[in-house]
């Protein structure tokens, strides 16, 4: 919805420009119909330009990542309740009724007009089609049809009134009136639309005044049928009719000295500000990441160093409001000050481009730029915790297994000989005693289990026993209730490869569909990894037979 206002925003400002450039340059020029098209390229131009975006790439440097990306974070759908005027809404309300409005006024206009057309006799004479009526309507063309009564004018006025409108007829002036009025029923908000259009329905007058005078002898005979005419207020709309106010200023262009053609360049005023317009509005800066060398990459022993990982997930279809509730979250959990800018969206209310820029003291300010021609994929900031106290920010795109995914992965999860591993538990309760930690897990069935994860010092116990370290992921119960004792929270469980086996310890790798046997994923730059599986159990055996016993990892690349 927001891309819309925004179209119609610099709609309305492109039609601002052509119409001040007429109003203060071309208004006075006797360049009728040079001022005609340039009026008429004013609108198109309005409605065309917004559409034309030219791309510019700037090349940033990469936010070095944790080996930790190697595995896949995903995070619950947010449970927002927030009770706001739909300010969208009423606006788009708003807009309908004044359209809808003006669109039936168009359509009665049509009606009035074939009312006056039907069933009259019709006189052609070249390409002109001639109806003498007897209502008391004052002259009108409407495309090839003149339409007047002539038992109210001489001879003499007769002919002037004629000639007038066969100029309109002939160059075809009904298209500029219908145009003007559709741009009316279209941006009806914008007051500078009904002055544009009252400009090209006067010039038309400008153009027809001139042009019959020219093929009447009399020309003083001409303007005093103009002052008789203007007596008449009964006009069809949608014509162009003999009858428009403003008769001084008609008289007073058609004794006016024609223009010297060294004025012409008034014409080209409005070219900068076309070019600032575009410059300034229709060049999207697209951001690419200077890929990192395997030195530059992060490398993070998860434990070793990392105590806690807070992951703030960011969809697509996230509001501004639960934005802002991440942002004051993260301050006051972590004193990150997160901005989140320059927000994009599509018709469906999708973000299609955002920047986030993310600073810790006085540490310098990490950005992160997306912007799409469609909806962006899921992102997320996660926030990682080291012994030591210090926090290290980064951030993650393409999180695509669900909780139902997850749950599956829950229930056929092995007891022993599990390869590394990431697994997503919902928590509902937990207690700590000494060393021991018991969690209650929730899978999507409500399937409640009871586990207890055991260490001494961060080492391992025995060959069957892990250190283990919980990622923890906030979901916000409501907007304006940010940690309270009723946050859910779900924990990602990383175990490092227990001892065995060294055959059964082997999963099977496969990189954008081919068998690696070779290669650790230690090895693997996160920053190329488009999306990454874990196929485990019966499933992996089911893809790929015996090959997948040990487990199947799944690597796609960014190609």
């Amino acid at each position: 919805m927001e891309a819309i206002f925004i179209y119609i925003l610099k709609t309305s400002g492109l039609i601002s420009v052509f119409y001040l450039a007429y109003y203060f340059l071309l208004r006075k020029e006797t360049f009728f119909n040079g001022n005609r098209w340039f009026l008429l390229t004013g609108l198109i131009t309005s409605v065309v330009l917004p559409f034309i975006v030219y791309t510019k790439t700037v090349w940033i440097a990469s936010t070095p990542t944790s080996d930790i990306s190697n595995y896949q974070i995903y995070t619950p759908q947010n449970d927002l309740d927030i009770s706001l005027v739909d300010w969208n809404f009423a606006l788009i309300a708003i807009y309908g009724i004044g359209f809808l409005a003006l669109l039936i006024k168009f359509a009665f206009d049509f009606y009035s007009l074939n009312s006056v057309l039907k069933g009259k006799k019709i006189k052609q004479q070249a390409d002109f089609k001639f109806i003498d009526i007897k209502e008391n309507i004052a002259p009108f063309s409407y495309f090839d049809y003149i339409v007047y009564n002539s038992s109210l004018y001489s001879a003499l006025e007769l002919e002037s009134i004629i000639e007038h409108e066969k100029v309109h007829s002939e160059q075809n002036h009904t298209i500029d009136v219908l145009v003007s009025r559709i741009f009316c029923i279209l941006f009806w908000f914008n007051p500078i639309i009904w002055l544009y259009k009252k400009s090209i329905l006067q010039n038309l007058e400008f153009i027809a005044d001139s042009e019959a005078a020219q093929k009447i002898s009399d020309k003083k005979a001409y303007q005093y049928t103009l002052l008789k005419i203007t007596t008449h207020e009964n006009c069809v709309a949608i014509t162009n009719h003999f009858f428009q106010s403003l008769i001084k200023k008609r008289i007073i262009m058609l004794n006016k000295n024609q223009s010297k053609k060294r004025n012409s360049w008034k014409y080209y005023v409005v070219i900068p500000a076309l070019a600032a317009f575009v410059l300034l509005f229709q060049v999207e800066i697209i951001a690419k990441e200077k890929g990192l060398s395997k030195k530059e990459t992060l490398k993070v022993d998860p434990k070793e160093e990392i105590t806690a990982v807070d992951i703030y997930k960011i969809k697509n279809s996230i509001t501004d409001q639960e934005l802002k509730v991440m942002a004051e979250t993260l301050k006051q959990n972590h004193n990150i000050d997160a901005v989140f800018s320059d927000l994009k969206r599509n018709s469906e209310n999708l973000l299609k481009a955002i920047k986030i820029e993310v600073k810790k003291g006085s540490e310098l300010a990490q950005t992160y730029l997306v912007n799409e021609s469609k909806a962006i994929k899921n992102c997320g900031i996660i926030v990682m915790t080291y012994k030591n106290g210090s926090k290290k920010v980064v951030f993650t795109t393409d999180n695509k297994i669900d909780d139902k995914k997850i749950a599956e992965e829950l229930k056929n999860e092995p007891n022993n000989n599990s390869n590394t591993n990431a697994s997503v538990f919902k928590t509902t309760s937990t207690t700590t005693n000494g060393n021991n930690a018991n969690i209650t897990i929730k899978n999507n069935d409500e399937d409640a289990h009871d586990i207890t994860i055991q260490s001494k010092d961060g080492k391992n116990s025995d060959s069957n026993s892990s250190n283990f370290t919980s990622i923890k992921i906030h979901k916000i119960a409501s907007a304006n209730k940010v940690n309270t004792d009723t946050k859910t929270e779900t924990t990602i469980k990383v175990s490092s490869a227990k001892k065995g086996n060294s055959k059964k310890s082997e999963q099977l790798i496969i990189i954008d569909g081919v068998i690696v046997s070779d290669i650790s994923l230690d090895e693997l730059d996160s920053q190329n990894i488009k999306s990454m599986s874990v196929f485990k159990g019966s499933e992996a055996i089911a893809k790929y037979g015996t090959q997948g016993e040990n487990g199947v990892i799944e690597i796609v690349t960014k190609k």
